[in-house]
């Protein structure tokens, strides 16, 4: 195999094109130049360099070998800066994952404050939920998560991002559309309620069932996923809960309506992380986590 010493002198003498002009810019004598030369010709089986006692030309192979050589030089005399940057955070790779509700208001601030911070850090992204984020987490396929509580404090680290109201979508055409001081038991308990699958949607499904009288014989369909409920009321098949959030999907027909104090501030959203995680750019992305901007809600940082 060649050695990068051997890359080196052929590079000075194909661009001197001159044996004793290379040697100086080596800073050596002129026989181990051009023993360095043979190995390498030897090594590749092949003729780099044609010459006599006048002239020295590149071959077509010469030539060829040149563009490769300068750029695995460049190649090597980055490395030793790419390590340090990367063993200091400031290049490598995060792994994201993020819940669909996640990529309404969160995701997109939380990458720009990201890139900006971390210019030379890849952000890479996969949508999977909460349950499926933190067995990614300790299995080590993805960095940070951006999900729902509970966590294991013992294991995950966490970052409260966003802790947004709890809002009641209905048809823009129902009597509750332009209600903007809450609603009573009474009248929620009267709706026909698109509701949380307690399977797939667990944290919605509690959250609901902790704050609101959540009456199942009123419930006409449970699914898993927002965009699903939102599409649901906009079709007139009833009210459902969704964090406020879901104003960002655009949904033309369906009215967001406040539910009232006990609803404010209630569906957080978190940044976890596993805490044995030693990515160094993930150090990085956490530390930046409070800097992130939301464009409603509230923001705070732990």
């Amino acid at each position: 195999m060649f050695t990068l010493d051997q890359i080196r002198c052929f590079v000075a003498v194909a661009e001197e094109l001159h044996f004793g002009r290379a040697a100086d810019r080596l800073s050596m004598t002129q026989p181990p130049l051009s023993r360095q030369i043979q190995k390498l010709e030897r090594t590749l089986d092949v003729v780099l360099l044609e010459r006599d006692h006048r002239t020295v030309r590149l071959t077509e192979a010469g030539r060829a070998f040149l563009v490769e050589s300068r750029e695995l030089l460049a190649t090597a005399d980055r490395a030793p800066t790419t390590a340090r940057q990367v063993a200091a955070g400031h290049e490598g790779v995060v792994r994201i994952g993020f819940t669909a509700a996640a990529g309404y208001g969160v995701l997109g601030p939380l990458l720009s404050t990201l890139t900006a911070a971390l210019p030379r850090v890849q952000l890479d992204l996969a949508e999977m939920v909460t349950g499926e984020q933190t067995d990614a987490l300790a299995a080590g396929s993805i960095d940070l998560g951006l999900a729902r509580p509970p966590f294991d404090a013992e294991t995950i680290g966490s970052t409260l991002l966003l802790a947004e109201d709890l809002v009641l979508a209905v048809p823009e055409t129902h009597p509750l559309a332009s209600r903007r001081d809450g609603i009573t038991d009474d009248e929620f308990s009267s709706l026909p309620l698109i509701m949380h699958s307690s399977l797939t949607a667990r944290y919605f499904y509690d959250l609901a069932v902790r704050l609101l009288p959540i009456d199942h014989r009123k419930v006409v369909h449970t699914v898993g996923q927002i965009t699903t409920m939102i599409a649901l009321v906009r079709a007139g098949r009833g009210a459902a809960l969704v964090p406020e959030s879901a104003r960002f999907l655009g949904v033309h027909g369906v009215s967001l309506v406040p539910l009232g104090p006990h609803a404010t501030c209630v569906v957080e959203l978190h940044a976890i992380w596993n805490r044995r995680n030693a990515n160094p750019a993930l150090r990085r992305a956490v530390s930046h986590l409070s800097d992130v901007e939301l464009e409603f809600g509230e923001s705070e940082a732990r």
